[in-house]
């Protein structure tokens, strides 16, 4: 039997799930004792992704740039992931303007336009299911 080259992709009920979702819950790192903490996710293209605030050393973003591996929540619903970097500035461009569809509340468009900028920009994410490991 061959290994597929095809990526990893999340089911469609959890990506709906996660598309309305305001709240992604995130705990980077398989060996640490992180929390989860609550971040903006959002859906493109099928893809999941999300972009850090304050871009601290000791965040789950830089834990996920160490480690790669981690858990996302929506609901009770938790999945184990695999954190990649985005590069692509068409798909950074789409995960702006999704941010800017599913918060476009007065009060959301301060963090909207900030996370535009040049430094939480380059701190975006992708999850992608991980593989589980076998018997």
């Amino acid at each position: 039997m061959g290994i597929s080259s095809r990526p990893a992709r999340f089911p469609p009920a959890l990506l709906s799930a996660i598309d309305q979702a305001k709240i992604l819950g995130v705990r980077a790192g398989a060996r640490s004792a992180h929390r989860f903490i609550g971040i903006w996710g959002v859906v493109v293209k099928r893809r999941v992704f999300g972009r850090s605030w304050g871009v601290k050393p000791d965040g789950w973003y830089a834990t996920f740039r160490e480690e790669r591996l981690g858990t996302i929540q929506v609901g009770k619903r938790r999945v184990r992931v695999r954190a990649k970097p985005v590069r692509s500035a068409a798909i950074l461009d789409a995960i702006e303007r999704a941010y800017a569809e599913k918060y476009p509340t007065p009060g959301s468009s301060t963090w909207v336009r900030g996370f535009r900028t040049k430094r939480r920009r380059a701190a975006t994410l992708e999850f992608v299911p991980a593989a589980t490991p076998g018997p």
